[in-house]
């Protein structure tokens, strides 16, 4: 009787074992899909900027897992294009969901009832006012720097569990890049400096403050740097070409939540009824003035910039990276008693060549944290830091630091085997 016991435990075990094989091998090896798009037609002439805003753009649909963004312009056939000669300031991504019909203007149940047209879908930073919610965006390091989600963690988005009714999932796309042939003086063009464009309002026609040298105030769509006597015109149509990398959702993903935050955050602690603890102002940019007045430059002057937050919940930490401009010798993120969370050093160019421009940050490295190995206490207060090389005025630098947390580390993949192990060793 013990061996026929033992025959079909063996066979049942075999068959177990096989499909839970199966469940592990799709755990780990998910089917990754990958597509390139290109943003619709914009136009450069020296020195000219653009900075674009493309609703609707072409994006993968369904309930699926983001694995990687990343984006590059390119020219008419398809061939990358220098920094030196189109900066890509920064390229963005959004989220939202539009009302089916929002393309008709007369449809009354939408008046009725007083729907927006569009709802914007925010990442779960802690900046308010329409400010840094956008899932992606970087800006020259696009081309060395590593968006790739690891397995089994994906950003989710087309849930149709989230979508309200009457809806539907929609992208927006923001290219600013400025050109900066035959311009009299590249750096000063990429760092929007408003004596350059010869501006003196931003571009809803309110004047700048006095004190406001430069900026994203001062370069905004269709302006115009300031050229050499000897440039001629020269328009040629450009693209943001962007590569999306997917999977379909399914239950062995562990979602992922997205905080963007921000060196220049002013926060405050409020003490309300309302459930919000803190009010955020991420005014995105500032300035680094010289450290010598007297024209006499320093490679070792450095400005440090630091702020700290207040992290609204917890997680592990299991992607990050900082966003910089020329200039910036790197960004950390410090817990509460700290440790370092995350450091992120960027990679200057070397040649001329398309991903390796010379003076150019065409990379920044990232943090892969082993799963569990970083983690974030619910309200801990966490503290950043921006370092720029001061050895000479930089204008409308950024200290942006991305990172992706998940509440929960994956399920062991073996849980299923052990107690089969020990009921096989009982008979």
């Amino acid at each position: 009787m013990l061996n026929c016991f033992r025959v079909p435990l063996t066979i049942l075990l075999l068959a177990l074992s096989i499909t839970c094989s199966h469940a592990f091998q799709k755990y780990r090896h998910p089917e990754i899909k990958s597509a390139v798009f290109l943003s619709p037609k914009f136009v450069l002439d020296q020195g000219s900027v653009v900075n674009e805003y493309y609703s609707n753009i072409d994006f993968p649909r369904g309930h699926i897992a983001i694995k990687g963004f990343n984006a590059e312009v390119v020219d008419e056939a398809g061939h990358p294009v220098p920094l030196h000669e189109t900066y890509l300031h920064h390229w963005v991504i959004a989220r939202y969901y539009q009302c089916l019909n929002a393309t008709n203007p007369e449809h009354d149940d939408r008046q009725k009832n007083k729907k927006p047209d569009h709802i914007f879908v925010r990442n779960s930073g802690i900046c308010q006012n329409n400010s840094l919610g956008q899932y992606y965006g970087l800006g020259s390091e696009t081309r060395g720097t590593n968006s790739d989600v690891p397995d089994p963690y994906g950003i989710e988005v087309g849930n149709p569990a989230d979508i309200p009714a009457g809806y539907e999932e929609g992208w927006l796309l923001n290219v600013h890049a400025i050109d900066t042939r035959g311009v009299e003086d590249k750096l000063g063009c990429t760092e929007c400096r408003c004596d350059l464009y010869n501006v003196s309002k931003d571009e809803y026609g309110r004047p700048l403050r006095p004190d406001y040298i430069g900026g994203l105030g001062c370069c905004y769509d269709h302006t115009q740097c300031r050229l050499r006597d000897d440039s001629e015109s020269a328009k040629r149509n450009l693209y943001l070409r962007y590569t999306v990398k997917w999977i379909d959702w399914d239950e062995f993903i562990v979602p992922v939540k997205i905080y963007i935050f921000d060196v220049t955050d002013t926060w405050k602690r409020l003490d309300n009824s309302t459930g919000q603890n803190s009010e955020h102002e991420c005014h995105v940019e500032y300035n680094i003035e010289p450290c010598s007045t007297s024209g006499m430059t320093d490679i070792r002057c450095t400005d440090s910039k630091r702020t700290s937050l207040l992290m609204p919940i917890g997680g592990y930490i299991i992607y990050g990276v900082a966003h910089q401009h020329s200039g910036g010798i790197g960004s950390t993120l410090y817990g509460e008693d700290g440790r370092v969370l995350c450091s992120s050093i960027p990679t200057y160019g070397q040649g001329k060549e398309a991903g390796n421009e010379a003076g150019y940050i065409v990379g920044m490295s990232t943090c892969y944290p082993q799963p569990g190995s970083v983690k974030i206490n619910v309200g801990e207060t966490l503290i950043l830091e921006s370092n720029y090389s001061s050895a000479q005025r930089h204008t409308g630098v950024m200290g942006l630091f991305y990172i992706l947390v998940a509440d929960q580390l994956p399920k062991p993949r073996l849980s299923l085997r052990v107690p089969i192990a020990k009921q096989v060793n009982k008979v």
